[in-house]
């Protein structure tokens, strides 16, 4: 008898893994192609800007068409993330399907015109807008609509970075701070891989970094298969991290309160934040720090690629003025993600922190890269399977390290609002 149901439970489990297949099919070719779009357009809107620097003195203007976009279409889909994150932890409204149209549009409208924002953001509201509009016309349950937002997150997470496996556990692990559900595991990580084929069909390439370093043993403790002196030299940089990412949350959340408290009129926000974000460039002497960051409009530019290199045109606070640019960008409406941004100052600081330590620069740039993402989100699992999946496995101690020390010291708070906190990192 005991027998017969294990058999039955068997049955019911692959019975569930091919009807979660089909439900999420549809959701990754359609994350899949929107995200390739995004990226096609937002390289092109970037390269247009680096052609027409003039674009960058329309940033105000800009952010007042981002305004009344929303104002007149987007309704509560202006949470974003949040409240994708909401969703899924109490069900209500539904997400929008118009979010993804209107968070695609006045993201490569923010990039276009110099704002300095990521794209994580807006693919993963992508991916949640396709999934919850999915789940609708099918007529799924609650339950089964929580479930297919989570793939969408994890769909346009593993597409847009080209990590599906990252973007699996991100989806688990973003929605609480010390705690995951499995009960979504599978449906994540086929949404992730077939969005990520998808994306790459389409003829969309991401970038590659490049970690040379290979490690060496200790010289003190013959037993121990690791260069002790660098492992102390990581853990000192993942507080630094941890503490970047904490920055950052605290001073995107703060500009965004003070600015609706003390901005009566709030059309005037994107405007105010334009001209700011234009000044800064004055005052920096570059503009290096709009856009992604990913590369520079010269090739000897600060940019995230440059940062695995010791070629000397990072400056120590290179980190700094990044957060600066993008806290004030996103706190101020204009629309794009976080993380790309997060992975610029993480690569910097990581940079600085190896010529200052002396440790390999490319190592530290890379663990940066992952790191202050990790403390910033709350998710170091993600952050270091993240850096096996774009670095190589060769330092994956040294990757959760980095993450885990940059997970503690970033405190209990983060760039989501909507992430809830069920263990705490440690007892009060």
């Amino acid at each position: 008898m005991k027998q017969e149901k294990k058999s039955l439970e068997q049955l019911t489990v692959a019975y569930q893994l091919l009807r979660w297949t089909v439900l999420v099919l549809p959701v990754a070719i359609m994350v899949g192609s929107l995200v390739a779009l995004f990226l096609w357009l937002l390289d092109k809107a970037t390269h247009y800007r680096f052609d027409n620097e003039w674009l960058l003195y329309l940033l105000p203007l800009a952010g007042v068409l981002i305004y009344w976009l929303y104002r007149l279409g987007g309704k509560n889909a202006e949470k974003g993330n949040n409240l994708i994150m909401d969703e899924i932890h109490q069900p209500g409204g539904g997400v929008p399907a118009r979010m993804a149209p209107l968070v695609l549009l006045t993201t490569v409208i923010t990039h276009l015109f110099g704002g300095s924002a990521g794209r994580e953001g807006t693919a993963v509201q992508i991916g949640g807008s396709v999934a919850g509009w999915i789940g609708k016309k099918l007529g799924l349950t609650a339950r089964d609509i929580r479930i297919l937002l989570m793939t969408g997150i994890a769909a346009g997470f593993g597409a847009v970075f080209g990590t599906p496996i990252a973007g699996t556990v991100f989806a688990l692990e973003v929605l609480a701070i010390g705690a995951m559900r499995y009960d979504a595991l599978v449906p994540c990580l086929i949404a992730a891989v077939l969005a990520d084929i998808v994306c790459s069909s389409w003829g969309i390439s991401h970038t590659h970094y490049h970690i040379l370093y290979t490690g060496v043993s200790s010289s003190f403790i013959p037993f121990l298969k690791t260069d002790f002196l660098l492992l102390v030299k990581v853990i000192l940089a993942g507080v630094a991290f941890g503490l970047t990412g904490f920055l950052f949350s605290w001073l995107i959340h703060t500009i965004k309160y003070n600015a609706n408290a003390y901005i009566k009129i709030p059309w005037l926000i994107p405007v105010v934040g334009g001209v700011v974000v234009i000044l800064l460039c004055y005052i920096v002497g570059t503009r290096d720090y709009l856009g992604l960051g990913v590369y520079s409009q010269s090739p000897d530019g600060i940019s995230i690629v440059n940062a695995f290199s010791n070629t000397g045109t990072i400056s120590d606070w290179s980190w700094l003025w990044k957060l600066i640019f993008t806290a004030i960008t996103l706190g101020m409406g204009f629309k794009g993600g976080e993380v790309t941004p997060l992975f610029f100052m993480g690569a910097t600081l990581g940079h600085t922190l190896a010529l200052l330590l002396g440790a390999p620069v490319d190592l530290f740039a890379g663990l940066g890269f992952i790191a202050v993402f990790a403390g910033a989100t709350n998710t170091p699992l993600a952050c270091t399977l993240m850096g096996v999946e774009l670095f190589g496995a060769n330092n994956v101690l040294y990757y959760a390290i980095a993450c885990f020390t940059a997970y503690y010291f970033s405190g209990h708070s983060g760039i989501y609002s909507s992430q809830r906190l069920v263990v705490k990192k440690y007892d009060q």
